[in-house]
């Protein structure tokens, strides 16, 4: 069956229908689709996933204290070697010192990576003196990295250890800081499945003076299992249950094939226009292969 008939199949609420034609954007949709990053995770599966990225692909590298900060070295360099333009996630937890804050400002430079992504990280004890990423970004950007550009997460959904006013305050003095060392950002919200929660949650941050741009966190084309079991573990727990709780979007992930995050990216940018987003973060759970031919019907779709 040709991949749009798979996603007509899983579109019960004729979604491509409304991308294709007015009133959506359909340009800017495919536009934002077309330059999607891939988030890898370093694990068993990434093999097959790297064979799959398309060619000088925007690809994304998490770190996770299972595998630790190695991993994400090690990955990120064979992208980059492949020809791909690759931003690793450094997580803050992780990092045991300032000598290892420079170490790993050394190796930012020496391997041209003009992008990196902070995080404060899932470990439950921190290995050094930096239990959140404010206190890491500082000390990194005391640094000569050559970067021009930092991400940074942002929590629509909350955080299940952190209350939801830690999480705003350390959002803006992050963005302070990246202003203070002249670093360019943005912010990339977390996995959610509540488009309306998403919007409200960037109004409200914007109206408290959070100017980095932003690129939406939406979960690649995923077989539903993997999607539950690989969610629970990089912990997205709320946005499942979430899900679990909203019909349409439960039965949307039901649908033969998996989830498709056509519906959610439709909802969120067709009320959206004001909120700066200038990118799109896909969770692909290194399933890239669907979530690569999704992007290529998705714009054909969108143009027509």
């Amino acid at each position: 069956m040709p991949l749009l008939s798979k996603f007509r199949l899983m579109d019960p609420f004729g979604l491509l229908d409304r991308i294709a034609g007015p009133p959506a954007r359909p340009s800017e949709f495919a536009d934002l689709v077309r330059d999607l990053r891939f988030e890898l995770v370093p694990m068993k599966s990434v093999e097959a996933a790297v064979i799959d990225l398309p060619p000088a692909s925007r690809v994304s590298v998490t770190c996770s204290p299972v595998k630790g900060i190695a991993a994400t070295v090690e990955l990120t360099e064979k992208l980059l070697a492949d020809g791909h333009d690759v931003v690793p996630h450094l997580a803050a937890r992780l990092v045991s010192d300032p000598q290892e804050v420079a170490e790993l400002a050394r190796w930012i430079r020496s391997n041209g990576l003009e992008s990196i992504f902070v995080i404060a990280g899932d470990a439950e004890t921190a290995a050094g003196p930096y239990t959140g990423t404010v206190e890491f970004l500082r000390d990194l950007l005391q640094h000569d990295t050559g970067l021009t550009h930092i991400g940074v997460t942002g929590y629509p959904d909350g955080h299940a250890l952190i209350d939801d006013a830690t999480l705003t305050d350390a959002l803006h003095a992050k963005q302070a800081l990246l202003a203070e060392a002249g670093v360019g950002g943005s912010v990339t919200t977390q996995m959610c499945f509540d488009a309306a929660r998403i919007h409200g949650w960037l109004a409200t941050e914007q109206a408290r003076g959070l100017t980095l741009p932003v690129h939406l966190g939406v979960p690649g084309v995923i077989d539903r299992a993997r999607l539950i079991t690989m969610g629970a573990r990089l912990g997205i727990g709320p946005s499942l249950r979430y899900l679990r709780k909203n019909r349409a979007s439960l039965t949307h992930m039901l649908a033969p094939g998996g989830y498709d995050p056509s519906e959610l990216l439709f909802d969120l940018l067709k009320e959206s226009p004001d909120l700066d987003i200038v990118g799109l973060h896909s969770f692909t759970f290194n399933s890239v292969a669907d979530t690569r031919d999704w992007q290529a019907e998705f714009a054909k779709a969108a143009h027509g």
